[in-house]
């Protein structure tokens, strides 16, 4: 006898069958993959060995367009998804065959076509792209769910409050499924939390939820199908909590010594795959020539699936394309075809995002306190009333989830943009920015449609926590833009310029300019190119390198002291425009480069060591930089003036043009 129970539940013979069959498949992959392993012919493996019956029951309970989120054991969903096993194994070897073009190895990796997102080693940050699709569903009324696997381990992440509770709120339809294996590594559950199942966290997010035995097939199946019909119907997020054993290490080489042997021999009596084969046995449904045979044929496709695995050549390296597939291809510019208005830096960006919002029907801003507040400098003032709540959204305060629901909308096609109530606040969304926006269409292909909207810098009295210039943080991160306009003109066209750009777009605009400088700007639809420099004016003395209010002050020094300064304003920090850069230098011979943020670590340590680097031979005089301080920002304002760079840049530049 079983020591899983099973009932039939109304399933016939045939649904019984193919469960069975799906539940073979990964196990005789993973065999193989240990085998190879103990011979040495592979390196890794992450087992999920007696966890089948999860990754199973929930890729045949939901239906085949329906998003399934994964992690390091479910291979299941992988198999029933019908994934190529040639390029499965590929992948897992780090072949170009593979999903990855061999720059991620086993499941991080995700294929839309077979509607699948594998995961990152951080665990947590899927279930807010999970939530991001179901969202996607429920802006279309599509009928549809979304299902996100995480460990009891990744639980305790702030990424996992903050998911479920936006969920909450939103309603979205999400089933949010707890693979509880008992082990996260090798830390025990009563060491990750304190309730006594992890389900009794529903309750604090106004969630239903269900405990189930993540061995028993049919249990999973019937449970995860019965909860998505409901949601299709009703939309809203599911905690499933699905109890289960890991019987093999973390990965293979870890093992599995720290866990005592009675638990584990207790846990194999409950294989799910030998129970249910022994129940369908006894119950007439399955024979030992079916057994055979089903196994005989899958050894066979998963042997051809190493074949290719092995032959296929290790990958070679070309610098071109790595650097290539960093962005995907963005849009040529447009030019204004319509009149201009004098607009304050402000109304500019108001302006620009009420043209994307026209312009792109499906497009979603979400940020705090933007819907009828109108966001803390009102740049979205009106306009609940003109798009509806639906497509701007206040969010709770969960900057992480959020730019995980919108890398998750983007997965369906959907742009968006978050905005941070402050530039400050991007630490809390730090994570999902630098390692799943920034790294995704290099790493499997996807585009990461978005924008994070960032009021920057001081000049406010504001103090440390609101008034900090970060835009450096994000210059060192491949995949990611980083515009910084300083004009309303700019202001505009860069921000629509960003809306067209399939990439992630960081966009900095600085809150001192927002009531302070004003310029004509045209109406209608056009966009600034990104990458490409302002001349703001041509001199011979000395080329001043700057952007956002720097700008502003390198006009008002030079026009102090009496320098035919040339002037170049980078608005676009990431790509930079080297050969606007190469034109200035070339002109005047004397660099100084000058930015609010701090001078350690600023990107003008990164220009003036290519300008050192590859225009050396036109300098009269070492480039020099002009920075704030390396403190944070003060909040009285003489201590906050001190700390700018404006005393500074003037004894800088009349060092330069002495030397």
């Amino acid at each position: 006898m079983s020591v899983i129970k099973y009932h039939k539940k109304g399933f016939n013979n045939e649904t019984l069958l193919h469960l069975y069959e799906q539940l073979a498949k990964p196990r005789l992959i993973e065999e193989k993959m240990l085998n190879l392993l103990r011979q040495g012919r592979i390196s890794k493996w992450f087992s999920g060995i007696g966890q089948e019956a999860i990754s199973v029951g929930a890729a045949c309970a939901l239906l085949p367009d329906e998003v399934i989120f994964t992690m390091h054991r479910n291979l299941g969903v992988f198999t029933a998804r019908d994934m190529p096993l040639d390029r499965l194994f590929c992948q897992w070897q780090g072949k170009r065959l593979g999903y990855t073009k061999a720059r991620d190895r086993s499941f991080h990796f995700g294929a839309m076509e077979h509607h699948i997102v594998g995961m990152i080693s951080h665990l947590g940050p899927q279930l807010s792209l999970a939530a991001g699709v179901a969202m996607a569903h429920k802006l279309r009324q599509e009928g549809r769910v979304s299902l996100a696997f995480t460990g009891e381990g990744a639980t305790s992440q702030g990424e996992f409050h903050e998911a479920l509770n936006v969920a909450s709120v939103w309603k979205l339809p999400v089933i949010f499924l707890i693979e509880n294996n008992g082990y996260g590594l090798s830390t025990r559950p009563n060491e990750q939390y304190a309730c006594k199942d992890l389900v009794d966290r529903a309750q604090g997010y106004g969630m239903r939820s269900a405990k189930i035995d993540g061995n028993n097939i049919l249990e999973v199946y019937s449970t995860i199908r019965k909860i998505a019909e409901e949601m299709r119907k009703d939309p809203q997020p599911f905690l499933l909590e699905c109890v289960t054993f890991r019987m093999r290490g973390h990965e293979e080489a870890s093992g599995t010594k720290y866990v005592p042997k009675e638990l584990m021999d207790e846990w194999a009596q409950k294989d799910p795959i030998e129970n249910y084969e022994k129940w369908l046995l006894k119950e007439g449904i399955l024979t030992e020539a079916h057994i055979k045979s089903l196994k005989d044929r899958y050894k066979k496709d998963v042997q051809k699936a190493v074949d290719v695995m092995f032959n296929e050549p290790e990958p070679v390296a070309n610098t071109q394309e790595e650097l290539d597939d960093v962005y995907a291809d963005a849009p040529a510019s447009v030019a204004p075809s319509a009149p201009a208005r004098e607009l304050r830096f402000i109304d500019a960006i108001s302006d620009g995002l009420r043209e994307a919002m026209k312009r792109h029907p499906e497009l979603v801003l979400m940020g705090q306190d933007i819907a009828d507040y109108g966001g803390v400098f009102k740049i979205t003032n009106g306009f609940v009333e003109e798009f509806g709540k639906s497509r701007v959204r206040n969010t709770p305060l969960c900057e992480s989830a959020i730019v995980g629901i919108g890398l998750g909308m983007s997965l369906k096609g959907i742009k968006s943009m978050v905005e941070m109530q402050f530039a400050d606040f991007v630490t809390c969304g730090f994570n999902q920015i630098v390692n799943n926006l920034a790294k995704l269409h290099w790493r499997w292909g996807q585009t990461a449609d978005m924008v994070v909207r960032m009021p920057t810098g001081g000049g406010t009295g504001a103090g440390p926590f609101h008034s900090q210039s970060n835009e450096a943080w994000f210059t060192h991160v491949p995949g990611l833009k980083i515009v910084y306009p300083s004009t309303p003109e700019d202001a505009k066209g860069l921000l629509l310029a960003a809306f067209e750009d399939p990439n992630p777009v960081m966009y900095f605009e600085h809150k001192a300019l927002y009531r302070s400088e004003s310029g004509m700007v045209p109406e209608g639809f056009y966009t600034t190119e990104i990458g490409k420099a302002r001349q703001v004016r041509e001199g011979r003395d000395v080329s001043r390198l700057t952007y956002g209010l720097g700008v502003r002050w390198a006009q008002q020094t030079a026009d102090a002291m009496g320098l035919d300064a040339d002037i170049v304003d980078l608005r676009s920090l990431v790509p930079l425009d080297y050969e606007a850069i190469t034109a200035s230098v070339k002109r005047t011979n004397r660099v100084l480069i000058l930015h609010e943020d701090t001078l350690f670590g600023g990107i003008g340590g990164e220009i003036a060591a290519w300008i050192s680097e590859n225009l050396f031979e036109y300098l009269d005089a070492p480039v020099l930089r002009a920075a704030s301080l390396d403190t944070p920002v003060p909040f009285a304002i003489p201590l906050e003036q001190n700390f700018f760079p404006l005393e500074r840049m003037k004894e800088q530049l009349e060092k330069l043009m002495k030397y």
